[in-house]
């Protein structure tokens, strides 16, 4: 059997020998399920001189093979245990040649998985960029015994019962393919028959006619290559071989001689205008090569680059800078927190803190809150710094990700940009880390396993002996509080470059409104108006509503029954150019009902606005505006993005409508005002942090205005005029604001001031919940005796029901994250009768819905 790693002597990783002696006899692994452990596997001899800390084996695990990470090798068990070693399983075999890891982003995964109480196997497998994770198939054959069956079906002995219906189908199948995946096989038949066909290959398996074995499929992700033709020196030819040349074959040698040597088959076949005859007869001759070429897919092959401009910094721009460079160069870790308003030229001192790592042999990480915001920093940077640059985001393709991260592996890409999983690249070297936005709460992943991006890239610029700048104009309080407290150096930018004023910003007061019309409008005039005058002088808006859709529900006018999704407490929002009702959860999706489905009143009313139809609604007032949207839903197509936002950089677009992918970043100097439509909603959330997101968002998009040559507006309408939040982003003060913020969270014990750790039981049985949530509640309690932290709940979670399953959540507050990881340890081994499957744990959650 496998054994937990605490019963082996752990010796340092080995990563690099092949002829180290005696050779490891055991290999610890993280396996990627919930636990909170390592196991151990006995190696084969096999496999005892391949195995490499960081490769991949598969190993039996509860009675099925799973795709495993090496994270240590041992020559010997610990002689201090007693432990019989022929209980400790045998590895079945080893999938990569060289480790997928680097010790650099093993070290960081450790940490990951002791901080936030995470899987170390669900961290590793995160860690892999998409195609690289093996899978394990279930593969199904035909015995001999199931073929003789067969036979005997298939001769129609009628007086055997014993092979009918989905049987008789499942074993034909199977025995057609000679081998097939129980993947597959499901496939093949209805959904609804899913049940009935894994009942028949249980049945088949116990009459001993199906076998079934685990296979490792191969990975997704493989190295493009093109037939491609080299030239060969001249101690290859054949004698007197170039001097019986015909003129075909004289085209070919001159094409790949201004070539500089190695064309593809197909570009050479086309510059010489020869058959691939030609091709073969000199390659029997032996003056030229025939061989696969590696072709890298490059995400930016078709964009167009920006020069590349060294702007002058300004005097404040410049001793910021000088501090960071100092800190490089010095070679020891050091974090920066680089406060600048929007348009101070943070990006500016970004780009010359890489050129400074780069000209010290050093790589460079930059990681960026939004896919959205990548095409616009990776341009600017492939223009700095040509194919030194690696791109990391999850709207590449898998061959494109594969590519990139493979350049990065080699050493060939110094420079890495790309979203939070960035921060696993196998860059080398490291000499600065950058974070961007580093306020955002999509830094945050929001499902198992739960981490900070931005956290892993401190600890990683940390271990690295790198540099790490924070940047923002509105940091989380977070983060400012550690600046206050000296953990990070403050660098502040209070001014924009050139000595561009912020854009004046106003609070329109929808409450006259509604007095006056006696009906909720979208746009007040003020806004409208200031839409038309903007346009008239030939410049540009940002509209700004943080709501896809074009109605946020349905509502019966007769009863005021909500049109519900079946699968969570929310109700569907309607999507107009789909025609459909979409939970933005589950993705759960249904027509546009008829009549109610309670009452059945044919009087159905769509309240609330999304941007869909804040953009048909300007469409119809504006018609001759040429408008553009930019959501989730409008940016499904690959390139879309881009060319969207293209079009509005070149002028092609008079007003550009979105959710908060258009908030920051972005730098449009004919945009000249930006309206915030329904700011309010996100106010009234149940959670501690809602003030200063809507702080954050309103500046950011505020920020977008007057960043030319031209001033720039922004109208912010709102129920709520008087909220400080909405009144310090008005004004644009994030002091004023922080001030008054980080009173509230002091005085309530909330981050900064406390460590928060939330813990979410979900499961599609509530009774089951509620008594693991009680369960939890009852061993928290024991074990916090001293009453060193503050527990909460468990109560229902704000999303009491989502895809199918009941949610009761639990809280607790405590003033050093020791304590609370010591109590969540004894807490959760003293409940072995709820199933950590059944439990989120969440250390710093940003997120309490």
């Amino acid at each position: 059997m496998s054994r937990p790693a605490h019963f082996i002597k752990h010796n340092q990783p080995r990563t690099t020998t092949h002829d180290a002696k005696p050779l490891p006899q055991f290999a610890e692994v993280a396996v990627p399920v919930r636990v909170q452990r390592t196991y151990t596997y006995r190696l084969p001899l096999a496999l005892q001189s391949e195995a490499r800390v960081g490769a991949r084996m598969l190993v039996p695990f509860q009675n099925k093979l799973v795709t495993a990470y090496i994270v240590a090798l041992h020559e010997v068990l610990d002689e201090s245990v007693e432990l019989d070693q022929s209980e400790i399983k045998e590895a079945e075999q080893l999938l990569d040649a060289e480790p997928l890891f680097t010790p650099e982003v093993l070290d960081l995964t450790r940490w990951i998985s002791d901080y936030y109480l995470a899987s170390w196997g669900e961290v590793l497998k995160a860690a892999l960029p998409a195609g690289l994770n093996q899978t394990i198939e279930q593969i199904l054959t035909v015995t001999s015994e199931g073929r003789d069956e067969l036979a005997r079906l298939l001769q129609h002995h009628p007086a055997d019962k014993r092979l009918t219906g989905a049987r008789a189908r499942v074993l034909r199948v199977v025995h057609e393919h000679t081998a097939m995946s129980l993947r597959v096989l499901k496939r093949m038949f209805d959904a609804k028959e899913s049940e009935s066909v894994m009942r028949a290959v249980r049945e088949l398996e116990k009459q001993g006619w199906l076998a079934r074995h685990a296979q490792a499929q191969t990975a997704v992700a493989k190295p493009k290559r093109r037939k491609a033709i080299r030239l060969l020196p001249p101690e290859h030819h054949e004698l007197n071989a170039a001097k019986t040349l015909s003129e075909a074959a004289q085209r070919v040698i001159d094409s790949l001689i201004n070539a500089g040597g190695e064309m593809s088959f197909t570009q050479l076949l086309d510059d010489a205008n020869v058959s691939a005859g030609v091709i073969q007869t000199l390659e029997r001759r032996k003056l030229i090569e025939v061989f696969a070429q590696a072709v890298r897919r490059d995400p930016l092959a078709h964009a167009t680059f920006p020069e590349a401009t060294n702007f002058e910094l300004t005097a404040i721009q410049q001793a910021a800078f000088d501090e960071i460079k100092t800190a490089i160069d010095a070679g020891n870790y050091k974090a920066f927190l680089l406060h600048g308003v929007t348009g101070s030229g943070k990006t500016e001192i970004y780009i010359r803190a890489m050129h400074t790592a780069l000209s010290l042999d050093k790589s460079s990480l930059m990681l960026v809150p939004e896919i959205a915001l990548t095409p616009v920093f990776s341009r600017r940077l492939r223009a700095h710094f040509g194919d030194a640059v690696a791109i990391f985001h999850s709207s590449l393709s898998v061959g494109e990700r594969f590519d990139e991260w493979t350049r990065l592996k080699q050493g060939i890409a110094r420079i890495v940009i790309g979203t939070r999983s960035a921060v696993f690249a196998p860059v080398k070297n490291l000499g600065v880390v950058i974070v961007d936005e580093e306020h955002e709460a999509s830094y945050r992943q929001q499902e198992a396993p739960y981490y900070s991006g931005r956290e892993a890239a401190i600890m990683r610029a940390h271990k690295a002996n790198a540099v790490v700048i924070l940047g923002s104009a509105t940091p989380s309080l977070e983060t400012f509080r550690n600046a206050e407290t000296a953990k990070y150096r403050l660098l502040s930018l209070p001014d924009r470059i050139m000595s561009r004023p912020l854009a004046q910003a106003e609070l329109v007061d929808m409450r006259g409104i509604l007095m006056t019309g006696g009906r909720s409008e979208v746009f007040s005039d003020e806004l409208l108006d200031a839409i038309d005058e903007t346009h008239r002088r030939g410049e540009q808006t940002i509209i700004l509503l943080n709501r896809r859709g074009y109605s946020s529900f349905v509502i019966c006018r007769a009863c005021g029954e909500r049109v519900q999704c079946p699968n969570c407490d929310v109700t569907l929002t309607f999507h107009k150019q789909q025609r459909t009702l979409i939970c933005h959860y589950c993705d759960f999706r249904g027509r546009v009902p008829d009549a109610c489905p309670a009452c059945r009143s044919p009087y159905l009313f769509f309240l609330g606005e999304g941007t869909e139809q804040i953009e048909d609604i300007l469409s119809k007032k504006f018609p001759t505006l040429r408008i553009a949207r930019l959501d989730r839903d409008a940016t499904r197509t690959k390139g879309f993005f881009e060319l969207t936002l293209s079009s509005f950089s070149d002028g092609a677009t008079d007003l550009l409508v979105g959710t908060q992918m258009i908030a920051k970043g972005h730098d449009y100097p004919n945009v000249t005002l930006v309206g915030v439509v329904s700011t309010d909603t996100a106010l009234a959330l149940p959670d501690f942090r809602a003030a200063e997101r809507t702080f954050q968002l309103i500046t950011q998009v505020a920020g977008r205005a007057g960043r030319g040559d031209k001033p720039g507006r922004v109208l912010i309408q709102t129920f709520m005029p008087e909220h400080y939040a909405l009144r310090h982003a008005a004004n644009q003060d994030y002091e004023s604001f922080y001030k008054q913020e980080i009173n509230f969270r002091r005085n309530l014990k909330y981050p900064p001031f406390v460590t928060l750790a939330a813990l979410l039981i979900h499961h599609e049985d509530l009774t089951r919940v509620q008594t693991s949530a009680y369960g939890l509640r009852d061993a928290l309690d024991k074990h916090n005796h001293e009453r060193r932290c503050r527990i909460l709940g468990p109560a229902p979670a704000p999303l009491a029901r989502l895809r199918n399953e009941h949610r009761m959540q639990l809280l607790i507050k405590g003033t050093s994250r020791t304590h609370i990881r010591t109590l969540l340890d004894l807490a959760l081994a003293d409940a072995p009768g709820i199933p950590l499957r059944d439990v989120n744990i969440e250390i710093d959650p940003v997120n309490l819905m």
